[in-house]
């Protein structure tokens, strides 16, 4: 406490913040609340400070309830976790509570710990979304076969739930595709990327691996060559499913048509402005955290949506249909470069302001060989992710291309 103490008197609420991460569970929520009451302050967050200044002064359910779901709403739902079991060691099983703990779990990805939080009450409780809730925290767990028992056993939903079962269904009908020839374990990053999100992951990381990484980036500082790499395994994937684009469709933003440039010197195709209701184009994104989604939840006939890019830690709008790789910061090749003088001091190199056909046309002629890393990561060669491709091709383009909020049971190290 005095250290959160020191925190906030200094006006470091980021850093408050950070500390409260890590030793929140064990501290009363009453002083976690006088904390986050001071913070909400000078955050001017007046629903926080609000809720927090009443739990501050009275624990009782109603109080615990507020704070928790001020928390959940201000991006802080670890917060609101010991407040929300507070509130439930008081009142077991109630509804309300027990919905906002489960999704104060959801968005910090404790998807085991909502399984167990919902399994002792799912009998008494609505199935709709009890049940639902249940097997789609144990497909994000990684219990597969738990998933599909839960999923078994809902009635069918009403129109409001109706998307919620179909999402659900999908997901389990590509793990299931998937699982035939990859094994879904905590370290299978292909495999469940495309069973969440429908999403074939082009490249593996190469570094890290057993270090936390586990196949995803953390920072990364992108390069022509790379871009020809997942241009390269594009391809593959196109040609494992049997799809033949007959255009490339340009995203809007310099970084997507640079690339989607590249892409159709490359494949031989026209590129053309992107039109959502073109059938058989292959859309180019480098990543889709800088294009508006607008068009792109629903696929038009034959079209392909391909990510270089993707960030794992703050997902896009719309989960693309093939991803280059997983990164959680990344820096283009003709971005602002930090790069070292021949005295050892860093500095900033300009951005790369060449047209953009010049910088597509280096993408082509850039070596493709995949980059060795550091010898951890296990082999990705390209009849791997061939025969992956063809395992699942099946169910691969189908449906609406959803958000995946969660990094699902492979887990990575991540900047705080």
């Amino acid at each position: 406490m005095s250290e959160a103490r020191e925190l906030l008197e200094s006006g470091d609420i980021s850093g408050l913040i950070r500390h409260l991460r890590f030793n929140a569970d064990a501290m009363e929520p009453a002083e976690v609340a006088r904390l986050m009451e001071g913070a909400a302050a000078v955050s001017g967050f007046d629903d926080m400070r609000e809720a927090a200044a009443a739990l501050a002064a009275r624990q009782e359910p109603q109080q615990l309830y507020d704070f928790g779901y001020a928390c959940i709403e201000r991006g802080v739902a670890f917060l609101a976790v010991p407040a929300l079991r507070r509130a439930l060691e008081m009142m077991p099983g109630e509804p309300a509570l027990l919905a906002e703990l489960v999704s104060a779990l959801e968005r910090e990805n404790r998807n085991a710990e909502a399984v167990a939080a919902l399994e002792p009450h799912v009998d008494a409780l609505d199935p709709w979304p009890s049940r639902y809730l249940l097997a789609y925290n144990a497909l994000f767990s990684g219990d597969l076969d738990r998933a599909a028992r839960e999923a078994a056993r809902l009635p069918a939903p009403d129109e409001q739930w109706g998307l919620a079962n179909d999402r659900l269904a999908r997901m389990l009908s590509r793990a299931a595709a998937a699982r035939a020839v990859s094994p879904l374990d905590s370290r299978d990053l292909r495999g469940w990327h495309f069973a969440l999100g429908g999403s074939v992951l082009a490249t593996i990381s190469p570094y890290g691996f057993e270090d936390g990484m586990t196949g995803r980036f953390a920072y990364t500082s992108d390069s022509f060559a790379t871009c020809r790499r997942t241009l390269d395994r594009l391809r593959l994937v196109l040609d494992a499913a049997g799809r033949r684009p007959t255009s490339v469709g340009l995203l809007p933003g310099r970084s997507s048509r640079i690339l989607g440039l590249a892409a159709a010197r490359l494949f031989g195709l026209p590129a053309e402005p992107f039109a959502p209701d073109r059938p058989g184009a292959l859309v180019v994104a480098y990543d889709l955290n800088e294009t508006d989604p607008g068009g792109l939840h629903e696929r038009a006939e034959g079209q392909v949506l391909f990510e270089h890019a993707s960030c794992w830690t703050d997902p896009p709008a719309v989960s693309a249909d093939v991803a280059g790789f997983l990164h959680q910061v990344v820096v283009s090749p003709w971005g602002e470069q930090l790069r070292f003088s021949p005295g050892g001091e860093p500095e900033r190199a300009p951005e790369d302001e060449r047209p953009e056909e010049e910088l597509a046309a280096e993408i082509v002629a850039a070596d493709p060989a995949p980059e060795a890393g550091d010898g951890d990561a296990p082999p990705d060669p390209d009849e791997r992710l061939a025969g992956f491709v063809r395992a699942v091709a099946g169910h691969w383009l189908a449906g609406p291309r959803y958000m995946v909020h969660s990094p699902g049971p492979v887990p990575s190290s991540r900047f705080a």
